[in-house]
């Protein structure tokens, strides 16, 4: 089934109204936190706020002034946000140092730090994966970036269709005994490994995944059609990354206007994404073109639509923003005061219908399942 949207972002049992960042010590240079309503990360009982600071763009990947990265890591800290979403890949480790940098003296414990694991860190066959042996080296690797004792939620990246989920939650758990990590959480996992997870968890004692991190935009809607609803019903937080769609929904990308190039080094690989020629993408060009219009007869920017679109789904618990820049993080902290009307959600779904997602190379999920040598032939 669709899990249905609703005018209010999150059940009322779910929100913390009136909450506050907590202050770090004195600091001149410092902005007064504003007022946020803070969201309980699944059944947790921690609240984070519902816009998410992602660091996939401080470092060799995007912003490579690592004192300016340093600055808008404070600024969304000032501006209310308290949940930080890092991965040790993102620029081959710079970015872990960079939020580790941001986040000493003082602002670490104010802070819901998230990283995550599994990608390739090398051409070595062992340094990836979600092994016993690369999860208990790796975690190592990330608390001595990011300058902690601790990571409040361990992820894996992408599930592993070689590795025993058992294996995987076996030393995740152990990490969460030894007090290394809090929480851990999946990323990018279909419903079914949701599910699969969830109950190898149960069945050997073993620590749950407490969230997921999926894909999640007005262009890619495919997780609400499973994923959503599985993630809610065990319980489980919700994090969903590129609320912009890679930027599509940003305002780069525009009918009649030329592709902006270079792509970035992460996206360099999406090839299929951002490639002019293929209908789908001509389709999401109409799309963000009557959103536009949307929009601005809403009396908001196309950014704070597409986040606020995000934010608004019972099941999302926090969306996870990547400004590469100071202006980019300016043009996305209003999403956090946007409630969408009823009227503005039923004019995205005649563009959009729900459950849908126009470019499938869009979704990160779903494709070792849809290789040949995983089908019929």
């Amino acid at each position: 089934m669709v899990l249905s949207r609703g005018e209010a972002s999150v059940p009322a049992a779910d929100r913390v109204p009136g909450a506050r960042t907590s202050r770090a010590p004195e600091d001149s240079q410092r902005e007064e936190p504003r007022t946020m309503d803070y969201r309980l990360l699944g059944r947790t009982g921690v609240s984070v706020s519902p816009l998410c600071l992602g660091a996939m763009m401080f470092g060799a990947w995007g912003n490579q002034d690592r004192k300016e990265s340093t600055r808008i890591i404070h600024h969304a800290l000032d501006a209310g946000i308290n949940f930080v979403d890092t991965a040790d890949v993102y620029s081959a480790g710079e970015s872990e140092e960079i939020v580790g940098e941001a986040l000493a003296g003082g602002r670490r414990d104010d802070v819901i730090l998230a990283t995550k694991f599994f990608i390739p860190m090398s051409e070595a066959p062992n340094e990836r994966g979600g092994s016993r042996r690369w999860i208990m080296r790796e975690v190592e690797n990330s608390l001595r970036r990011l300058k902690t004792d601790y990571i409040d939620l361990y992820q894996v990246h992408r599930p592993s269709p070689d590795t025993d989920v058992e294996e995987t939650l076996g030393a995740l758990s152990d990490l969460v005994h030894q007090g290394k990590v809090r929480y851990i959480g999946s990323s990018s996992y279909s419903a079914s490994q949701i599910v699969e997870a969830q109950w190898a968890a149960r069945d050997r004692r073993l620590q749950r995944f407490v969230t997921e991190q999926p894909p999640y935009s007005i262009l890619v809607r495919g997780i609400e059609e499973d994923v959503l609803p599985t993630a809610r019903r065990h319980g489980m937080g919700t994090l969903t990354y590129s609320p912009l769609a890679g930027g599509w929904l940003s305002g780069r990308w525009r009918k009649g206007h030329d592709t902006p190039t270079p792509v970035s080094p992460a996206r360099q690989r999406l090839v299929d994404r951002f490639d002019m020629s293929l209908p789908e993408n001509q389709r999401k060009l109409e799309v963000v073109e009557s959103l536009a219009q949307l929009a601005d007869e809403a009396g908001m920017s196309l950014i704070e639509l597409a986040i606020a679109f995000v934010i608004n789904h019972p099941a999302v618990t926090s969306a996870i923003i990547g400004p590469r820049t100071m202006e980019q993080l300016e043009s996305q902290l209003p999403a956090a005061d946007r409630t969408l009307s009823t009227e503005v959600l039923d004019r995205i779904d005649a563009l959009v219908a729900p459950g849908t997602t126009i470019n499938p190379a869009d979704n990160s999920y779903g494709a070792a399942e849809l290789t040949a040598s995983a089908r019929r032939r």
